[in-house]
């Protein structure tokens, strides 16, 4: 198969070529048509050869390519090449297969972004491939996949919650605390959409106390439209609001702070090619490292779910807040404590 680099390029400048036929196309004459469209594409002379532009045509005739009938002309000792149909064009032609299968992948990879608007065609675009493809494609397996929660409740208000932000909306959204009983009732004006953990949280501003504030959207029990004039975004950059913290919480008067733990030997290499945050560094000695950050929960979850892999060292008040949650974990278990 030719090589991936300036392919579909070259395919269109060869394309143009043997449709012509107010000019005989040979070798020589089809390595330059190439050669000048990467250069009018790309601003690069990134040049092929003869051997390149054969294995291009050669693709083309493939079942693979177009199935495009190429004719190989003898004019003395040289050959010309032509399309045997006057009126063909592999712009005129289906999608071949490779470009199915790559398109199919991409579709794969879109579709995990189920509920959101701008991606309802997904499934349809799918279906439509398969059809053109006279079923070819059926069977073939995916090679690649993302991490999701398919039973994760709240995903179909992503939809509702996408347009409300795009289009300035207010919202009376109807919301189960995680540790409430009753549910309670919002005007809420949203700003922010954001993943966290395979959970998603929306980000806006409630009319009772006008601060920012996040609902998961597993709790929430109803969303409506409200004919009310909606407040923007006057008080936060998302783009800086997640910039010190991990997860989604940002404890009121958080400040930064340094801190520094421990990392046993097995799972420093871990930590080092997946960082637990961008401020991630080696300390004094190999087996510390430090982060400046605001504490919060999602910080302390996630440094325990490390277990005895690592050791908090700094703050004190964060190594007061692991510690308390390791007694708890200790009670759990009826285990005495030291």
């Amino acid at each position: 198969m030719p090589t991936n680099k300036h392919a579909q390029i070259r395919y269109l400048a060869l394309d143009k070529c043997l449709s012509n036929r107010g000019r005989r196309y040979y070798i020589g004459d089809l390595v330059i048509a190439c050669n000048e469209a990467i250069l009018d594409f790309t601003g690069r002379n990134d040049g092929v050869g003869k051997r390149q532009v054969y294995e291009d045509i050669k693709f083309m005739e493939s079942e693979r390519g177009w199935s495009a009938i190429i004719e190989k002309c003898k004019d003395g000792k040289q050959v010309y090449y032509r399309y045997k149909d006057d009126h063909y064009s592999i712009n005129q032609s289906p999608l071949n297969e490779v470009e199915l299968t790559q398109i199919k992948e991409v579709i794969h990879t879109l579709s995990r972004f189920t509920g959101l608007p701008q991606f309802e065609w997904v499934s349809e675009i799918s279906n439509r491939l398969q059809t053109l493809s006279n079923d070819r494609l059926k069977g073939n397996s995916s090679v690649i996949d993302f991490e999701q929660n398919q039973y994760l409740k709240g995903v179909e208000h992503i939809s509702t919650l996408f347009n409300a932000i795009h289009n300035n909306r207010a919202l009376n959204v109807k919301y189960l605390p995680f540790k409430g009983k009753d549910i309670l009732c919002y005007q809420f004006h949203p700003y922010y959409l954001k993943q966290y953990n395979l959970r998603w949280f929306v980000f806006g501003i409630t009319e009772d106390v006008m601060q920012l504030t996040n609902f998961a959207l597993d709790r929430i029990q109803l969303i409506e439209e409200l004919q009310i004039p909606y407040i923007p975004n006057q008080f936060v950059d998302f783009t800086d609001y997640f910039e010190d913290i991990i997860g989604v919480t940002l404890p009121e008067n958080g400040k930064i702070e340094t801190i520094v733990i421990s990392v046993v030997p097995d799972l420093l290499p871990y930590l080092e090619t997946k960082p637990l945050h961008g401020s991630q560094k080696r300390g004094d000695k190999n087996d510390v490292l430090t982060f400046q950050l605001i504490v919060n929960y999602e910080l302390i979850s996630k440094l325990l779910a490390y277990g005895d892999g690592i050791k908090v060292l700094q703050p004190p008040s964060l190594v007061e807040a692991v510690r308390y949650k390791i007694q708890s974990m200790k009670k759990l278990y009826d285990l005495k404590i030291d």
